[in-house]
């Protein structure tokens, strides 16, 4: 069987920038093991499948490991996708995932806009198996459904910080938030997830869902600017709506191709 593939890189406005994703239209659904080996032959933190029912495209993601609840940029990459390559028409796509519910992607000019649920975060303890992880020691941390977020003093400390993937691969969740308010940008972020198979991931939409309404409240501001401070780098757009959030940015096509598999 052959199987059309993209690679997107998403939140960035050059091609290497950014969170890559791997898109694979479908016009049916393939077994549950397909698909995990198909994302865990392409190495990438996110593999997005999608199939076309009436006016919706039902998506699912796929690290190297495991399936995921929610995935931003690869959403973004498979609305990219469809606008630019697979023929959709109008300017906004319905996604719907099974395990998140609806999902809106707009297009307005090069910019997409995913439309996504609001985390419901609470704060935690700081103990001794969460600041294990990192040579810096977190001022506030709280657990959403399924990161936990942690909050440093300043940007410099983002950058500065050193994980350890082991320690914090005995955290029970997705993955690490870590995050700081911004030099040039309202808030900066990283996201470390060794649970899920991505020591750290490039770009995180979906953490975005944590952040905004954090700091939107901290700042008292609705619209805001932010950075992904990993190597690569994202850019993001954010608006807190209240239980909806939107996060913005651009995407670059970097490959198509087809997949053999039996």
């Amino acid at each position: 069987m052959k199987q059309k593939i993209y690679q997107v890189d998403a939140f960035t406005a050059e091609v290497f920038g950014g969170n890559p994703a791997a898109v694979c239209p479908l016009d049916k659904w393939l077994g549950d093991e397909l698909l995990q080996k198909i994302a865990m032959e392409n190495n990438l933190a996110e593999t997005a499948f999608y199939v076309k029912k009436d006016n919706v495209y039902e998506i699912r993601w796929f690290t190297p490991t495991v399936e995921v609840d929610l995935c931003g940029h690869a959403t973004l990459a498979a609305a990219f996708v469809l606008f630019n390559n697979e023929g959709h028409v109008g300017n906004e796509i319905n996604f719907f995932s099974h395990r998140s519910g609806k999902l809106n992607v707009c297009k307005k000019g090069e910019y997409l806009t995913l439309n996504f649920p609001t985390d419901v975060f609470e704060k935690a303890e700081l103990s001794d198996i969460l600041t294990a992880g990192f040579n810096i020691k977190p001022k506030e941390a709280y657990k959403g459904k399924t990161d936990y977020m942690f909050v440093f003093e300043n940007e410099k400390e983002i950058k500065e910080l050193v994980p350890n993937f082991e320690k914090i691969n005995k955290i029970d969740v997705r993955g690490v938030i870590v995050t700081a308010k911004g030099n040039n940008v309202d808030f900066v972020s990283r996201f470390f997830a060794p649970q899920s198979g991505i020591n750290e991931d490039p770009v995180t939409g979906s953490a975005h869902t944590t952040l905004t309404p954090y700091w939107s409240k901290q700042l008292n501001i609705t619209e805001l600017s932010a950075i992904q401070l990993s190597e690569r780098k994202g850019y993001l757009n954010c608006k807190y709506l209240g239980d909806r959030v939107e996060i913005s940015g651009l995407a670059k096509l970097y490959l198509i191709g087809e997949i053999f598999v039996n």
